[in-house]
């Protein structure tokens, strides 16, 4: 049996299963494994064919199970990887990491076999996660003794009351609060991806020209980073307490202005050689497309589903994939280098967006239509699960770095 050095010193057995090792092998796989699950039960109920339970309405729980379903263990995934790095204390790992997971498929089974649980119980099922992430991670950021990391919760106290609106109609505590959940949690991923990809794609995008010696560099405008960081925001204040209307519409607009303005400045024609690279940049790009097609919903001149799917499906999904596929390489010490299956998967999720909003504009070829998106994504998730799960369940590779 292969034994190496693990990073604390004792012996580690390549050959040993790595899953709990670490937040990012766990979740990384869990997140497009549900993500393509959902996908494929959601067609059937969409098209009729399938009688969901009466008790929700089954777009809701389509929208509620990729926000905090899907993007919720990706998310999760990120912050367990994220904070250890930032901090330099060990990940979760074993046994305490192995319990998150089973809360999070607890609160999947309890939303997929919804009715089959008293309504409250399934609520609390799903509720349980955001809380059990912030206490992964209160204590590695409390110990790195920079208290500014500790906004990093204020994000995760968001999600989950987005997740608390719409649960609380489920429940039937309130009506109507349920679609402004699902875009305030829509609202919290684009923050994100404004803040981290803000510093992360221009960041990456530099060190990665500089080494093949590229003069032009990406530029940054401090002005304009805080400006388009408060606008998003903003947007996320105005969904959840006005809902998308023209309001929300203006702020969108200014929003993908601004977020445009970064994004030309990036030098993203200079990385279609990287895959790695470029697709980081064609989810900032699906980001600012979608803004601007929700502040033209606003004003009734496109479908509202039409800007929804192209910042969950486009902007939020991209940016899934590519960070989930840049970590699981990074933090197993291998080279970051896109396999051609990845770079497959990184244009299928982009034509599953395209194709779920042609639907939305072609009522008459919605059906099939909706069904090359479901199946564009669906081949997407496996090719990243077929690519990842082997780097994920080994061990890290003896000249990679230590952690997980």
């Amino acid at each position: 049996m292969a034994l190496r050095e693990a990073g604390n010193g004792a012996v580690a057995s390549a050959d040993r299963i790595a899953l709990f090792d670490a937040g990012f092998r766990v979740f990384f796989l869990l997140a497009p494994l549900y993500g393509a699950m959902a996908i494929a039960l959601w067609v059937p109920t969409v098209l009729g064919w399938v009688t969901p339970s009466p008790a929700v309405a089954p777009t809701l729980l389509h929208a509620h199970e990729m926000v905090f379903g899907f993007a919720g263990a990706a998310l999760t995934g990120f912050f367990l990887t994220a904070v250890p790095h930032w901090t330099g204390e060990p990940p979760l790992h074993g046994a305490k990491l192995a319990a998150l997971a089973a809360v999070w498929l607890a609160g999947r089974i309890a939303m997929v076999a919804f009715g089959a649980f008293p309504a409250g119980l399934a609520a609390a099922a799903d509720l349980l996660l955001m809380p059990a992430v912030a206490l992964a991670i209160f204590r590695p950021l409390l110990r790195a003794k920079a208290p500014h990391n500790l906004m990093l919760l204020v994000p995760l106290a968001l999600f989950w009351g987005a997740d608390w609106m719409m649960q609380s109609d489920f429940v039937g505590w309130t009506d109507g609060l349920a679609a402004r959940g699902a875009r305030a949690g829509i609202d919290v991923l684009l923050l994100l991806i404004t803040l981290i990809g803000g510093r992360i794609v221009p960041s990456f995008t530099g060190n990665a020209l500089r080494a093949s010696g590229v003069a032009a560099a990406p530029r940054t405008w401090p002005t304009i980073d805080y400006s388009a960081i408060v606008a998003m925001a903003l947007l996320l204040v105005a969904e959840a307490a006005l809902g998308s209307g023209r309001v929300a519409g203006v702020v969108a607009l200014l929003a993908a202005f601004l977020n445009g303005l970064r994004l030309a400045w990036w030098r993203g024609e200079r990385t279609l050689g990287t895959p790695i690279l470029w697709v980081l940049h064609l989810g900032y790009l699906w980001l600012v497309i979608g803004l601007a097609l929700k502040g033209l919903a606003a004003f009734a001149l496109v479908p509202e589903t039409v800007a929804l799917h192209a910042l969950a499906l486009g902007a939020i999904g991209t940016m899934i994939f590519a960070v989930m596929s840049r970590a699981g390489l990074g933090h197993t010490g291998r080279p970051l280098t896109a396999h051609r299956a990845t770079a497959l998967a990184y244009g299928l999720v982009s034509i599953a967006a395209i194709l779920r909003i042609a639907a939305a504009l072609a009522t008459a070829a919605f059906g099939a239509l909706l069904w090359a998106s479901a199946a564009a994504w669906i081949l997407a998730a496996l090719l990243f699960v077929g690519v990842y799960a082997p780097i994920m369940l080994r061990p890290a590779r003896p000249d990679g770095p230590p952690h997980g």
